[in-house]
């Protein structure tokens, strides 16, 4: 039997990128709710054992009033979702593709950035940016004593903390505390 679907298996990677770019604040309620609607020739679902949602959405809430939603689908009859994006009452960030958004002399500005070349000219000019390339060279970088190491054991555990309270919030039917998840 499968442990989950699109919100495990798409949703660990926006959910930890989130957290770590709000600095992993700590998660005080979650609601969610998951699918599995799409219909399905009945021999091919009997057949493949196919018993995990296609749709996964959810909302939660942490300490100092920041909120997170989530929408994570596989099969739905929609092309696609937006990229990530953290907003607030200053302006806002949408991860892919890169903009960003404010207000400058009361007048709606909308920014990009060339990525690669920022990256490029990064690289050029600080010292241990290879250190930030993959999880192996950073690792390895922390080993040599050239970057402190990522928190990336409490991203971990917040994300799945909240892909856990979703699935808890779905089947109880109600928003639940963060401390009514398993093994929280």
């Amino acid at each position: 039997m499968s442990a989950g679907g699109a919100l495990y298996d798409m949703g660990v990677y926006h959910i930890a990128q989130i957290l770590y770019l709000l600095g992993t604040p700590q998660v005080e309620r979650i609601s969610g709710k998951i699918y599995q609607e799409t219909e399905m020739d009945p021999a091919r679902r009997a057949e493949s054992g196919y018993n995990v949602e296609e749709f996964g959405v959810g909302l939660v809430r942490f300490s100092g009033g920041l909120t997170l939603d989530i929408a994570e689908a596989w099969a739905i009859h929609l092309d696609a979702f937006e990229g990530s994006y953290v907003v607030g009452s200053s302006g806002g960030v949408r991860l892919s593709p890169f903009g960003f958004f404010s207000t400058f002399c009361d007048m709606e500005m909308n920014g990009t950035l060339n990525l690669n070349s920022a990256d490029t000219r990064r690289h050029s000019l600080r010292e241990d940016e290879d250190a930030y390339d993959s999880s192996q060279k950073h690792w390895v970088a922390v080993l040599q004593g050239r970057v402190p190491l990522l928190p990336t054991a409490q991203v971990a555990l917040q994300t799945m903390l909240i892909q856990e309270g979703i699935y808890t919030s779905d089947k109880l039917g109600r928003e639940i505390e963060a401390s009514e998840v398993d093994g929280a």
